[in-house]
């Protein structure tokens, strides 16, 4: 069945407008470059600062589409960068938060972190043979270069009205390209598509991070007990055709067979009938009695499954309000 579950990140209902910063530069790599770095050193330039961009401008989209909020601005006009290094920096200062939402008239702050990009190359020569004349096989060489780039990120929601950083996530994403060719420029020339790769995965980060704080469904499973009387046997059936109002009434009148094993399955399956109609509390009373009346060990089990759903409708609840 599917289940709504509450959002990551919770985001006050009193936030209305949101602004949302880039703290990243661009890594300062000064290691020597072999040679195969040099071919397309000049496709990475500015790859951290035009990614960190790309990801700013996937979390702005995701969060003008999912309508939480009434307004959404990148703002620019600050200088509140950090190191460039691939670590959280010291969070801002409320002093600063509260300045830049008064003087961009923002409730919050999505702060950016950092992001930085660090790019591995692996080249190997490979032996093969190739078709020469009269059909007689030639030794040769296939150059074979991979770019592994690894993206980091780290991203921040400041909440100046109560003084608190709702969430702080770091994200890491793989980006690897891969090239053959008869030469090693050849091989590297097949990669050079490398950039575009990393800055579409950039702008996908933005996206997921925005919905950290919206509400999601998943798909849970249970088991119930099919087997016990002919009533557990028909009520499968029933059950299998989506008739589970159906195959309540049969586990119904089971639930005081004179079998206590019979009973507490039939308790049991209550409580799972209670949970898909959504009484949370009914489904509790009913694992409640199989395990504590009926010593069904899988209905303790269940029961803390319902305790933390429960749980977690509570906060769903306050999400929503």
């Amino acid at each position: 069945m599917s289940v709504t579950e509450p959002a990551p990140v919770y985001v006050p209902s009193n936030i209305k407008t949101i602004g949302i910063i880039n703290r990243s530069l661009p890594s300062e790599k000064n290691e020597k470059m072999d040679k195969l770095d040099k071919i397309f050193s000049a496709e990475g330039k500015n790859l951290d600062k035009d990614g960190a961009h790309e990801s700013v401008v996937g979390l702005f989209d995701e969060l003008i589409n999912n309508n939480k909020f009434s307004e959404v601005k990148i703002i620019d006009s600050v200088d509140v960068r950090s190191p460039g290094l691939p670590v959280f920096p010291s969070a801002l200062s409320w002093k600063t938060i509260e300045r830049i939402c008064y003087e961009n008239n923002v409730d919050a702050i999505f702060a950016l972190s950092f992001y930085d990009t660090d790019t591995k190359i692996d080249y190997k020569a490979v032996p093969i043979e190739v078709d020469g004349l009269l059909g007689i096989k030639i030794p040769a060489v296939e150059h074979h270069a991979t770019i592994a780039t690894l993206i980091k990120t780290g991203w921040r929601i400041y909440d100046p009205v109560n003084k608190f950083i709702l969430d702080e996530h770091l994200v890491n994403e793989n980006v690897v390209s891969a090239g053959i060719g008869i030469n090693p420029v050849k091989a590297v020339e097949a990669i050079m598509g490398r950039k575009e790769a990393v800055l579409q995965v950039s702008n996908n980060i933005g996206h997921n991070y925005a919905l950290r704080i919206l509400t999601y469904r998943i798909r849970v499973a249970r088991h119930y007990y099919v087997r016990g009387t002919n009533n557990f046997k028909i009520a499968k059936r029933r059950a299998q055709t989506s008739n589970w109002d159906g195959a309540a009434e049969l586990w119904d009148k089971e639930v005081s067979n004179p079998k206590r094993k019979v009973a507490g399955r039939a308790c049991y399956n209550m409580a799972i009938i209670n949970e898909i109609n959504g009484d949370l509390n009914a489904a509790v009373e009913w694992a409640s009695k199989s395990y504590t009346d009926y010593k069904n060990k899988m209905a303790l089990r269940y029961l803390n499954v319902l305790k933390y759903r429960i749980e977690r409708s509570i906060q769903l609840q306050q999400q929503m309000e």
